[in-house]
């Protein structure tokens, strides 16, 4: 019983260690603070880089006023723009890098896609080349399948533009819809 004595003393004195060189310590969260800064910006100038090296890409086209009756119509997000064939050479010209909301409505003169707080465009059918399923472009991989690809033509560019619907049934109809589209097109107007 003794031993058990001595020790009750030793560990109730026990405390930690006043800190005594706060300027030390600020100086380390502004320096942190400083170098994330520093990363972000080096992230903005790429991004601005990146869009300056793609400004030969034309203005993205507007919706017609009539552009007739909806065959589909799907809600969901819009994930970006890339090269065909290319998932991570991401399009950031013409606010075609911007993620966000997007309600799609595909009628006979073509693919309106309206995005609430980004750019709006429209692709014609003429420039629609074919839809698939995929599981990535870039910044965003999901499940395979998960993700409607619409490849289309704009300028001398061909792109992929990545859409995922709040209802993902919907992606193969929407599939079928724009490939059933580009079938028509090929055969009955000008070859590709």
């Amino acid at each position: 019983m003794t031993s058990a004595k001595l020790y009750l003393p030793l560990a109730a004195e026990q405390k930690s260690a006043d800190v005594t060189d706060w300027a030390a310590r600020i100086g380390w969260v502004v320096g942190l603070l400083l170098f994330i800064a520093f990363v972000y910006w080096l992230m903005r100038q790429g991004w601005k880089w990146r869009g300056s090296l793609q400004s030969g890409l034309p203005e993205l086209p507007a919706a017609p006023e009539a552009p007739g009756e909806a065959r589909l119509r799907m809600a969901g997000r819009y994930h970006g723009s890339t090269t065909a064939g290319q998932w991570l050479d991401r399009i950031v010209a013409q606010g075609l890098g911007s993620r966000s909301k997007v309600e799609l409505t595909l009628t006979d003169a073509g693919l309106d896609v309206v995005r609430p707080g980004a750019n709006d465009f429209f692709i014609p059918a003429a420039q629609l080349r074919e839809a698939r399923l995929d599981k990535g472009i870039a910044g965003k991989v999901l499940a395979e399948g998960g993700l409607l690809i619409v490849t289309w033509q704009h300028g001398d560019t061909l792109l992929d533009s990545g859409f995922r619907s709040d209802h993902s049934a919907e992606h193969t109809a929407w599939v079928e819809a724009i490939n059933d589209m580009n079938q028509l097109t090929t055969t009955e107007g000008p070859a590709r």
